[in-house]
């Protein structure tokens, strides 16, 4: 077949970064972030992360090709964060907000379980 391996879309080559970061030479205080093998969900997370912040004048990420797994984040600042301050923490804030949900959610499940936690038994 001519599919590529199922693997290559998760895995990141040997000598490969999982992140590279390229300064804008034509805008001030903006850049790219290259990252290797994610997809349209973490771009949308990240985005609407970055649209949060108060010192985040653009932020935008496409996919450059279907079959390349890969995606480009472009990040302006006004000035009082670089880039990549502002990735870093749109990035801590993701994982605050992932950890408090995982947290409500093991809470939720304790009560459903009347505190044995771990998932409820199958309905059969």
């Amino acid at each position: 077949m001519n599919a590529p391996d199922r693997q290559e879309k998760f895995v990141v080559p040997d000598g490969v970064k999982k992140v590279a970061f390229q300064p804008d030479t034509k805008v001030a205080n903006a850049g790219s972030f290259v990252i290797q093998r994610e997809d349209h969900t973490i771009g949308n997370l990240v985005r609407m992360q970055l649209h949060r912040d108060k010192n985040v004048v653009f932020a935008g990420y496409r996919i450059p090709h279907p079959l390349e797994y890969q995606m480009v984040v472009k990040v302006q600042t006004n000035g009082k964060k670089t880039p990549i301050q502002a990735v870093h923490s749109a990035l801590e804030d993701l994982g605050n907000e992932v950890g408090d949900i995982r947290t409500k959610f093991q809470q939720q499940l304790e009560q459903l379980n009347g505190g044995g936690g771990g998932l409820p038994p199958p309905p059969y």
